[in-house]
C-alpha cells in the first residue's frame, strides 16, 4: 500500500512526514499521539520550527502604530545607551535651559504631561500622536543620546505637542513647570532606575523636593503615575506619595473602576499603553507594581 502522509501541526513548519504503514498503526497513533512521534523524530526529519516571539517584537508591535524604527536611527545608527547614570554627577547638576515654549508647543496652553525618565520617548509619542489638539507632552531624560534621537522621531511624526529634553528633572522640573503658560495635569515617573545598593539609594529619582515639586505644580485633579517591576523601589516611592494624604488620595478612592489588588496596586495600567520596560517585564513573567495618585481640589 501506498505510503501516507503525515501533516506536522502549526508548531512545526508545513513539513510532511512520511511514514509506512508496517512502521506506524493507528492504534500505535493514537496510543502515543502526534506530539510524542513528533518528538521522537530524528531531527534530520523535522528541518524547520517556527521562531519564538521575543520581547521586542511585542514591543514593535504595541507601537505599530508610531512606525518608527526600533533601534536604528538613520543619522545615529544603532545607539549603545548606558543604562545606569549617577543623576548626582556634576555633568547633570546644572539646571537646563527653559526653552521658548511657543517654540517647542504650537499651543503652549494646553494642559501638559510630563513623563520622568522618558527613555526612547515612544510611550510619550505614542500618547501625544493619539491627542494632538488636547495635551501637550514632555519627556525628561539623563541621557543625552536617547533625547535627540527622540526629537528627531519627533519631526519624523511631525508631532507638533511633544518635546524632550536633556534634563535631571531632580535638578530642573520645578523651574520648567513654574515657566510653563499652561497648567501640569499628570507627572509619570516609570519603572525608574532602581539603584539597588543601599549607598545608591540616593540617586533614585523620587525624593523628597522633587515630590514636592511635583504635588505644587499640579494642577487640582492632576495626577502622579507611578510604577516598577522592582517592589523595593515601587515601595519606595509610594511611601513618598502616601505621605502626601493631605493633598493626594490615590485613584480608586475616587474611580472605582480602577482596581488594586490586595496590597493596593492598580491591576493594569490606565494610560492606555504600556511603556517598553513594562512590555519586556510582563513577557518575563514579572509582576508591575502600579499606583496613581490625584490631587485634591
Amino acid at each position: 500500500m501506498a505510503n501516507a502522509v503525515l501533516k506536522i501541526p502549526s508548531i512545526i513548519s508545513s513539513t510532511a512526514v512520511k511514514y509506512s504503514k508496517s512502521s506506524f498503526n493507528s492504534s500505535l497513533i493514537q496510543g502515543y499521539g502526534l506530539r510524542h512521534i513528533c518528538n521522537c523524530w530524528s531531527a534530520a526529519t523535522v528541518s524547520q520550527r517556527q521562531p519564538q516571539i521575543r520581547s521586542p517584537q511585542l514591543v514593535a508591535l504595541e507601537y505599530a502604530d508610531l512606525t518608527i524604527p526600533h533601534i536604528v536611527c538613520e543619522e545615529l545608527g544603532a545607539l549603545r545607551v548606558r543604562q545606569h547614570v549617577n543623576p548626582l554627577s556634576a555633568s547633570l547638576s546644572i539646571p537646563v535651559e527653559v526653552p521658548n515654549w511657543e517654540d517647542v508647543f504650537e499651543d503652549p496652553k494646553l494642559p501638559l504631561v510630563v513623563d520622568i525618565g522618558s527613555g526612547s520617548g515612544r510611550f510619550l509619542m505614542w500618547l501625544a500622536k493619539k491627542n494632538p489638539r488636547s495635551k501637550n507632552y514632555m519627556g525628561l531624560e539623563i541621557r543625552k543620546k536617547l533625547v535627540t534621537r527622540a526629537e528627531k522621531w519627533v519631526k519624523e511624526l511631525a508631532l507638533s505637542n511633544i518635546h524632550f529634553l536633556f534634563a535631571n528633572a531632580s535638578i530642573s522640573f520645578k523651574q520648567l513647570i513654574s515657566t510653563y503658560p499652561g497648567p501640569l495635569m499628570l507627572v509619570s515617573i516609570l519603572c525608574p532606575d532602581p539603584h539597588f545598593k543601599k549607598r545608591h539609594h540616593k540617586r533614585r529619582v523620587l525624593q523628597k523636593p522633587l515630590v514636592d515639586a511635583i504635588v505644587d505644580g499640579l494642577m487640582p485633579g492632576g495626577q502622579v503615575f507611578i510604577q516598577s517591576d522592582v517592589l523595593e523601589v515601587a515601595i519606595d516611592m509610594r511611601r513618598y506619595l502616601d505621605a502626601e494624604s493631605d493633598k493626594l488620595v490615590h485613584v480608586d478612592n475616587i474611580d472605582s473602576s480602577l482596581l488594586c489588588d490586595d496590597a493596593g496596586w492598580l491591576k493594569s495600567n490606565p494610560m492606555g499603553i504600556r511603556t517598553e520596560r513594562e512590555i519586556h517585564a510582563e513577557f518575563e513573567g514579572a509582576k508591575i507594581y502600579r499606583r496613581m495618585y490625584q490631587k485634591l481640589s
